[in-house]
């Protein structure tokens, strides 16, 4: 039952996508400003790449389901370690230009529009447009992109895509509409939707990342239609972030280059991308059990003290009362909590008893705690063992809380086009007409959900 839930789940994921997939190629077919097709190619390419990554996940699913319905019992569940939040910021990308290229502006222009695609399992995001030219030195990303509920074995593929601005760009003629693929229910067309939803967005997958993960088999000429439409964005360099890359501040990370020299859409890219990687596992903010504990030091052994504890952090925090807790009084005691704390109950004496051992010391500290109900006592150290176990598999992540900033809303149209250079020395000359086409409601309504909605 739970995996049929997570398969409606995942099919309604999709069926967004495929909603976006369908307003990208309205917009390529409506665009006659490149700028406007260029930010609409880049939407095509991030849908299609959702819609891929859901997929696959598709995929994994009904095939457990497969499994199960064949015999195969499930094992034993293992331990889960609780999920958190990775933040990417102030990304970073330094270019390294010939000295008659930047110092004496000689040559001819090379500008391009690159964007950078953030992939975490099925978690996708893009950031703005950046127009770059000779007069930058850094490819300069502001956005705060930020995943939420990853595991520690979380892994982030940073994809750096251009498209150069000297292609020709010819307004496209509208692509064929696939009937009936938006309408029915999930159950009786999904099949289809799948099918058609996986043939696009491979074959743009296929023109536009030069070299991705993809492997791709015949390839249906109406999607190769639909991929041919408007500008062309090319994987320019790629890299690979896990939890050994998060470190608070910023840091450097080598980048795979994908593109050479004489490719139209290359930049000489230094090979490094600097960002500020950081992760807030939930084990850190959130609290993972509350209530009373009889606490004593193992110097005492005949005074016992009751408190109402509250396990959080790096820390048990115990207090007299709930009281003092929910009027922010200091604690009367702190129990360090680290990922070499040892958690056991002891079955030799008369009452059972949490022991709890802080490792390493000069001198090993240990503390013993009991409740009033055998129940409570081992719901406190199943609580106590999975919390340990959450601060060691999320490693550097759980020494200190590690801030992570608010992600700024998407502006409608975030490109800011040309350089300080560009607008001086070469003007373009004035447009004429509306700046933006005339779109449909059901246009205007697909554009402005895909900048206010997130994954």
């Amino acid at each position: 039952m739970a995996d049929r839930t997570q398969d409606e789940k995942v099919l309604q994921r999709i069926e967004r996508e495929v909603r976006m997939q369908e307003g990208a190629y309205k917009l390529l077919a409506a665009c006659s400003q490149r700028d406007q097709a260029l930010e609409a190619s880049k939407s095509l390419l991030t849908c299609n790449t959702r819609i891929l990554a859901l997929l696959s996940q598709l995929q994994r699913i009904r095939k457990a389901q497969i499994l199960e319905r064949a015999g195969h019992s499930r094992m034993a569940e293992e331990a889960v370690p609780c999920a958190g939040k990775v933040s990417i910021s102030n990304l970073r990308i330094p270019l390294m230009w010939k000295d008659s290229e930047y110092f004496k502006n000689k040559g001819e222009l090379h500008r391009c529009a690159v964007f950078c695609l953030l992939q975490c399992s099925t978690e996708i995001h893009d950031t703005v447009l950046v127009m770059v030219d000779r007069t930058l030195t850094d490819i300069c990303f502001e956005d705060t992109i930020i995943f939420n509920k990853v595991d520690p074995g979380f892994q982030i593929r940073a994809e750096l895509y251009s498209c150069s601005s000297v292609e020709d760009f010819f307004p496209p003629a509208p692509a064929p509409r696939r009937r009936g693929f938006l309408g029915g229910s999930l159950g009786c067309s999904s099949g289809k939707k799948i099918r058609a939803a996986l043939e696009t967005a491979a074959a743009c997958s296929y023109v536009s990342s030069d070299g991705g993960n993809t492997t791709l088999g015949h390839v249906p000429s109406h999607s190769l239609h639909q991929s041919a439409l408007g500008p062309k964005f090319h994987l320019l360099a790629h890299t690979t972030l896990s939890i050994e890359h998060v470190r608070e501040g910023f840091k450097t990370h080598d980048l795979v280059l994908s593109a050479t020299e004489d490719s139209p859409f290359w930049l000489p890219l230094y090979g490094n991308m600097c960002c500020r990687l950081v992760a807030q596992p939930q084990c850190m903010i959130q609290s993972a059990i509350s209530g009373q504990l009889e606490v004593k030091l193992e110097e005492d052994v005949d005074h016992w003290e009751n408190f109402y504890c509250i396990l959080m952090g790096r820390s048990l925090l115990c207090y007299r009362s709930q009281e003092d807790l929910e009027s922010e009084g200091e604690p009367s005691l702190i129990i360090p909590i680290t990922k070499d704390t040892r958690v056991c109950i002891s079955e030799s004496d008369p009452v059972q008893q949490i022991t709890i051992s802080i490792q390493p010391q000069p001198e090993n500290v240990t503390y013993t705690a009991t409740t009033k109900s055998t129940e409570d006592l081992h719901h406190w150290n199943k609580a106590l063992c999975q919390h340990v176990y959450n601060l060691s598999l999320w490693k550097q992540c759980s020494d200190e809380v590690m801030k992570i900033g608010m992600q700024r809303p998407r502006k409608t149209n975030p490109m800011k086009l040309g350089s300080l250079y560009h607008e001086i020395v070469t003007p373009s000359s004035p447009r004429k007409g509306p700046t933006i086409p005339d779109l449909s409601n059901e246009m205007r309504t697909l554009l402005s959900s895909y900048y206010k909605e997130s994954y």
